[in-house]
């Protein structure tokens, strides 16, 4: 049998609580940290980088990450 991960991503978090509501959505059963990069200059957008992942680690961040 398969097994799923749920993987969800911290785009729609608020960021002024960013560690605080990853540690919620992990504590309530999510397995993986899902980071949508968007640098504007692929895509029309700007969304997160590698600072914001070393701030939720620094946080006591430890699950796996995703990105893409």
């Amino acid at each position: 049998m398969k097994q799923y991960l749920i993987a969800p991503s911290i785009l729609s978090a608020d960021f002024a609580r960013l560690g605080e509501d990853t540690a919620k959505a992990l504590a309530a059963g999510a397995d993986v940290v899902h980071f949508d990069v968007m640098d504007n200059h692929y895509v029309p957008n700007l969304t997160i980088g590698p600072m914001v992942l070393k701030s939720l680690r620094n946080y006591g961040i430890t699950a796996p990450i995703d990105v893409h």
